[in-house]
């Protein structure tokens, strides 16, 4: 796994590809913690197998996010993990971009759209 925080104000976060996937959201959620002005790109392209036990703290992620005014995007998920969020309908629930480019360009997007923008 591996976290970065930029100073564009995103922290990424890149799953490992074997087991652990609940420790590392786990530290994520503890940073984010420390961090209040972040939004949050996860990236899955790395994941063969999502399970209950991973989605807990990917919940808990999203609702501490979403209580601050934040977002929190997931990328590169696998048409198999993609399944695994559409037959729990929690596509519904996150937000789901294609790749980590892709979240970053929607995340720049809402910095410097007119209604982010202060009228004067």
């Amino acid at each position: 796994m591996r976290m970065q925080i930029g100073s564009d104000g995103v922290i990424l976060v890149e799953l490992p590809g074997g087991p652990g996937l609940s420790r590392v959201l786990e530290s994520a959620i503890s940073r984010v913690h420390d961090r209040e002005d972040y939004d949050v790109v996860v990236d899955f392209r790395q994941v063969t197998i999502v399970t209950s036990r991973s989605l807990a703290p990917l919940l808990r992620l999203r609702e501490l996010l979403r209580y601050r005014g934040k977002r929190l995007l997931l990328c590169g998920l696998s048409p198999t993990t993609r399944g695994i969020f559409s037959v729990t309908a929690l596509d519904g629930v996150f937000e789901i971009v294609g790749d980590r480019d892709e979240a970053l360009v929607a995340l720049q997007a809402q910095a410097i759209s007119p209604t982010a923008v202060e009228s004067v």
